[in-house]
């Protein structure tokens, strides 16, 4: 292969404005449909189009018919049992976090993954607690349910304990995720996770880990805190922790700190030798076996007054119907966590399917997603989401499709009616140090703040903003702030953007921004301008500010003096005031009659003028006017993709120049811009389709023609010229 240096190529081609491309080469006009014709072949049903509907709505009926028994089947049981014992821990961790009872945590790991099973179209992600969505629905729960003092006005709160109070909270925010979940993707929606970009999520569950890591230190330290919720939630409930801070439990600490610097070294080792382990060390399982064991044998919750998880129920609960007065005062937090949970899990799943190579869909996850919510909340289950570390679980251990997430929830259903009554005696505490070390990866995303700092600062600002917002406003607010911080990033990049001049690297047909290159050539007389994003109402006027920074003048003010001055000689002349004594031939000279013209924004007018004006020389009756060094102005659209009316009207300004005698050329202009422009009648008899060429070189190629460049003689001779001619004198 030749080197990069001695590679060349060579095109000949026509100089190539637009309207020379269009003259011959034909364009094809296709037929754009009408929105009826949408919306007749939307409503339109065939046999092939009810099939993938079904395949869409059904995704096990796709990859069930590839499924290889022989190969998948024992991958998937492996996989299952493991990820099933990780489930089991996970969602007696993560109920505290919902400030409900333990066992309900297990729901969430047994009735939405049996609905996803079927709708969902991740084969590897598990479905269950998350902590940041538990955490969201604790915090509205203890809104509406608070230790201390009466709960919310909802009238099925009758006749039910504190505790089954906050259960129908959860199961009935639950529900309404769900509800919200499935609307949005029956709506097809599922672009709305594009705006959640991963800055945003990095910040908000960092912020989010800092809340579960301070929630938990009431386990930890064997405290009775009082649930928060609102903003500065986070400094009450340190300042409640820090009150209480000589009442520790000195059993519950110790405890705590035994399992997390076992879970925390093991999992390193696992991280390690992750190569040669076949199957990560089930480290948090063996230590909660080891826990239960110890606080039984030892009777821990009866002599040292340990808080263990205590009776759990060994059948389901009948299901329930939703309150809808829950609906109507949790209504604005289930939209955020209804998008939090799908923007996670499908975050994950979309690093499964482009590792093994199969395709997801973002609205039918959705709809998996809402209907896995819905069927959960009607038996009390947490919101369902996933969690990296479980999905990382089911995943590494060899799972090959959701058969491993139904043989997890088969596990989890063993654990309630079955052996559910040996994890009684096991310590909260215990589920603490688990949560706190699984928030390792959340808390370490802050590492990523110097270097956004160094890369890119308004992504950086996104992240930190966001981060702090969530921390001590909450994090409902604290996603609505990422978000306007988010939106306010891309006005200001859209709005304020990078233009340049460009110049000619010698030798070739390429251009780049003349501060970045030594062995640039600027053409004399040229400015070439680059607008590098869409051109609209918010960035026109930056745009027109920008360009005249570029060339040096105001073209108007230009005009206007230019209107003046000639107005001036007129009347100097009329009086016979002015007396013609060399006249340069330079300048133009109207050959239409506009003596009517009294607006100074108009072309000037010439007639009745008997010379021709060279606005470069010295002009007579101190006459000033700032000369203008070029003759023509290019105009880079390349990555313009769009422009609004506003922008329509704003570069109408380029009028200015042709009025000045600068001949303005416009160059990459996508053709959908160019067709608007027609529609839009900005063509007229002083902007002309003609401007248009294809390329920078084409439109320089065409200048070099219209101007030649002036020998080294011809410039001695204009400047010598320009210093010592006048076009008229002044009689006194």
């Amino acid at each position: 292969m030749l080197r990069p240096s001695t590679q060349r190529y060579s095109v000949t081609r026509p100089l190539y404005s637009e309207d020379a491309f269009e003259d011959e080469h034909a364009k094809v006009y296709r037929k754009h449909k009408t929105f009826l014709h949408h919306v007749i072949q939307y409503f339109t049903c065939t046999s092939e189009r009810a099939k993938n509907t079904a395949i869409s709505l059904l995704p096990i009926i796709g990859w069930m018919k590839t499924y290889s028994f022989k190969e998948w089947l024992l991958n998937d049981i492996l996989s299952g049992v493991s990820t099933g014992l990780v489930a089991v821990l996970q969602g007696l961790a993560f109920s505290l976090l919902a400030s409900i009872p333990t066992w309900y945590g297990l729901y969430a790991a047994f009735f939405p993954v049996i609905m996803y099973f079927f709708l969902g179209t991740s084969r590897h992600i598990s479905v269950g607690s998350f902590p940041v969505l538990s955490l969201m629905v604790g915090a509205v729960v203890t809104r509406l349910v608070p230790d201390e003092g009466l709960p919310a006005n909802i009238t099925a709160f009758e006749g039910l304990t504190k505790e089954e109070q906050r259960v129908l909270v959860s199961a009935s925010l639950t529900f309404l995720v769900g509800l919200f979940q499935l609307g949005m993707g029956l709506l097809q929606v599922g672009f709305i996770v594009m705006y959640l970009s991963d800055t945003l999520i990095s910040g908000f569950t960092t912020a989010a880990a800092v809340h579960i890591l301070i929630s938990q230190l009431k386990f930890v330290l064997g405290l009775t805190v009082p649930g928060f919720s609102g903003p500065l939630s986070i400094i009450y409930t340190l300042e409640s922790v820090f009150t209480q801070i000589t009442s520790t439990n000195i059993h519950d600490l110790v405890t705590s700190i035994v399992v997390m610097v076992m879970v925390l070294g093991v999992k390193e080792i696992n991280d390690r030798f992750k190569s040669k382990l076949k199957v990560p060390i089930p480290i948090e399982i063996i230590m909660t076996v080891i826990a239960c064991g110890v606080s039984y044998a030892f009777n821990f919750s009866e002599n040292h007054g340990v808080d263990v998880v205590g009776k759990i129920p060994n059948t389901f609960e009948s299901p329930i119907a939703p309150s809808l007065q829950v609906f109507q005062m949790a209504a604005v937090d289930a939209f955020p966590i209804a998008i939090v949970g799908f923007a996670v899990a499908f975050a994950v799943a979309k690093v499964y399917s482009v590792k093994h190579d199969y395709v997801i869909d973002g609205n039918q996850e959705l709809i998996a997603f809402g209907a896995s919510n819905i069927f959960g909340g009607a038996f009390k289950s947490l919101a369902a989401s996933t969690a990296l570390s479980r999905s990382a679980v089911q995943e590494s251990t060899g799972g090959k499709t959701q058969v491993a997430g139904l043989l997890s929830a088969i596990i989890v259903l063993v654990v309630i009616l079955g052996i559910g009554f040996l994890l009684e005696p096991l310590p909260k505490s215990v589920l603490g140090a688990v949560v706190i070390v699984n928030l390792k990866g959340m808390l370490m995303q802050v590492v990523t703040v110097p270097y956004l700092w160094k890369k890119d600062r308004p992504d950086c600002i996104v992240w930190v903003g966001t981060c702090l917002a969530a921390i001590f406003l909450g994090l409902d607010i604290g996603l609505a702030v990422g978000l306007g911080l988010e939106l306010l990033t891309v006005v200001f990049r859209a709005q304020f953007p990078r233009c340049s001049v460009l110049a000619n690297i010698s030798g070739t047909d390429i251009y780049r921004d003349r501060k970045d290159y030594v062995n640039i050539y600027e053409p004399e007389g040229v400015k070439i301008f680059r607008i590098p994003s869409p051109i609209f109402f918010a960035n026109i006027d930056f745009f027109r500010d920008k360009l005249k920074d570029a060339v040096g003048f105001n073209p108007l003010r230009i005009l206007r003096k230019r209107n003046k001055a000639v107005k001036k000689m007129k009347k100097l002349l009329k009086k016979g005031e002015l007396t013609l004594t060399s006249v340069r031939l330079e300048g133009n000279r109207s050959s239409e009659d506009e003596s009517n013209m009294e607006d100074l924004d108009k072309p000037t007018d010439y007639s009745d003028l008997p010379i021709q004006v060279n606005w470069n020389a010295e002009l007579p009756a101190n006459i000033q006017v700032p000369p203008v060094n070029i003759h023509s102005l290019v105009l880079d659209f390349s990555v313009v993709s769009f422009l609004d009316i506003s922008a329509l009207k704003g570069l109408k300004a380029i009028k200015e120049f042709i009025r000045i005698n600068v001949d303005v050329y416009i160059v990459g202009c996508d053709p959908y811009i160019i067709e608007k422009l027609r529609n839009c009648k900005f063509f007229d008899d002083e902007i002309k389709t003609s401007i248009f060429f294809l390329t920078i070189h084409d439109a320089m190629l065409f200048i070099n023609e219209s101007h030649p460049p002036k020998t080294v003689s011809e410039k001695v001779m204009k400047t010598f010229g320009d210093c010592t001619s006048l076009i008229c004198s002044f009689k006194d």
